[in-house]
């Protein structure tokens, strides 16, 4: 059965989007598991970035199924439509990549109108897990790539995940969304103390490798504070700021696979993804 991973930071522009795409990338490709990347943001970057622009347009075009028809899939019917039919999990799930070896890539991709699910949650956050128990067994790694917002999406990401990592770029006001997602997640698990969900670490990324900027060095110290505090485990590899992120993202390629991108900058992510999937069970 799948680990389950939410990706989450209430602070937006930290880098989860690009961190979760490239630690899908690297345990599908490098660490050969079978890996489905979740896309629960209603601006859908993830899905771009695998998909390309073009292909992700084109994608919503032919109307099949993203992350939206999990939570509307008992929405009021309309009259050509009848009674709402149960949904078949594997029409919402794209395969982007599959290895001989038996490691694949998958990807349930995410649209706008994701944003409606907000003004209507009632009574939905469950239908993602259970969306889940239908192909859990098909994967080893599930990454489940977050809103920067508490909403219904939260709730359900927490509910359908063993594990938390929270992505921060060391900047000014990087502790920012740490204490409402402290409190996000301790309500949670009060209110869920029949459900195992840990931190697996605070994740540093984009943080200049040398000649380091005092303000970025006082955001470390201050987030490694608050996350102590937390008792949250806080991870010795980062990483480090590139150029080829950006490029790979405009290509659809992990870092690994980026045009010109420097040995080094792929060891030290390389190093980062192995300590996340340690830190999650899925390797030892």
């Amino acid at each position: 059965m799948a680990v389950v991973v939410s990706l989450i930071n209430m602070k937006g522009g930290v880098g989860k989007t690009t961190l979760t795409f490239n630690l899908a990338w690297y345990s599908a490709w490098k660490a050969n598991l079978r890996v489905l990347a979740i896309d629960l943001d209603p601006q859908a970057n993830l899905s771009q970035y695998f998909m390309g622009a073009e292909k992700y347009v084109e994608y919503l075009d032919s109307d099949k199924n993203t992350v939206v028809e999990i939570f509307e899939q008992f929405s009021a019917p309309k009259q050509i439509k009848g009674a709402p039919a149960p949904l078949d999990p594997k029409s919402v799930i794209h395969r982007l990549r599959r290895w001989s070896d038996g490691s694949l890539l998958d990807l349930v991709p995410s649209r706008l109108e994701l944003a409606w699910t907000l003004k209507n949650p009632t009574e939905k956050a469950h239908l993602l897990p259970q969306f889940l128990a239908g192909v859990i067994d098909s994967y080893d790694l599930v990454l489940i790539d977050c809103a920067p917002t508490e909403s219904i999406l939260t709730t359900a990401a927490y509910r359908s995940s063993r594990y938390v990592a929270v992505p921060v770029k060391p900047e000014f006001l990087a502790t920012i969304g740490l204490p409402l997602l402290a409190r996000s997640l301790n309500e949670y698990r009060i209110m869920h103390q029949n459900q195992a969900l840990e931190m697996a670490g605070i994740i540093f990324n984009d943080m200049r490798r040398s000649g380091t900027p005092p303000e970025q060095r006082k955001a470390v110290a201050d987030v490694t504070e608050l996350a102590k505090a937390h008792g949250w485990p806080v991870f010795d590899t980062v990483a480090y700021h590139s150029d080829s992120y950006p490029s790979g993202s405009r290509q659809s390629s992990p870092i690994f696979l980026t045009d010109n991108a420097r040995n080094y900058v792929i060891g030290e992510f390389a190093a980062v993804a192995d300590k996340f999937l340690k830190s999650v069970g899925v390797q030892k």
